[in-house]
């Protein structure tokens, strides 16, 4: 049985949670592997498609987040649905190492690019050269953040990937319209 004050998310949410999704998976086929090495042997990023694709996602990615958080604090009631104390528990974890990761993600980004002196590159020719705010910063020479960087990345597609099972468990086992609160209306008729 559900308890819900409303059987779908707004529309708002399910679009940065689309979005979002969309825009993670791209950058994610489009890391370009190695890339510290790359620039090290001086690679221009800004001649690499698959780079500029990928920085200019992480700061949408980034960007939207902020967005969505905003939001989450004046939206509409989410749906509440009904669930076994130990599945509440569990997407409760699940969505908060989300929320952590699609914040960590960029700034470890930020982390490599700035201590290690590349630069930002994004679609339409936006450059930003240096960074000494984070080249200077305390964080800078605490970890190779490339590394840290590709490290997350992978955790978020592995808990994406999870997170993305475990609502096609609930919509086919359950039948309890966690799926479909993300869906538009059209998809339970």
């Amino acid at each position: 049985m559900n308890l819900q004050s409303t059987p779908r998310y707004d529309a708002l949410s399910r679009a940065f949670h689309w979005l979002t999704a969309i825009a993670v998976t791209i950058a994610f086929v489009l890391g370009p592997e190695h890339f510290g090495r790359l620039m090290h042997q001086g690679l221009d990023p800004a001649t690499r498609s698959d780079i500029v694709w990928h920085e200019s996602l992480g700061i949408f990615v980034f960007a939207m987040t902020l967005l969505r958080l905003l939001w989450v604090a004046l939206r509409p009631a989410a749906p509440q649905l009904e669930s076994a104390g130990w599945l509440a528990l569990a997407s409760k974890l699940m969505h908060l190492a989300l929320w952590a990761l699609l914040l960590a993600l960029p700034a470890s980004a930020l982390l490599a690019l700035g201590s290690e002196g590349h630069p930002l590159t994004l679609l339409g020719g936006v450059r930003v050269d240096q960074m000494p705010l984070i080249a200077n910063s305390v964080f800078a020479k605490l970890a190779d953040w490339g590394d840290v960087h590709g490290l997350l990345g992978d955790v978020l597609i592995w808990l994406a990937g999870l997170h993305a099972v475990a609502a096609i468990y609930h919509h086919v086992f359950l039948k309890d319209g966690v799926l479909l609160s993300m869906l538009p209306e059209k998809f339970s008729r």
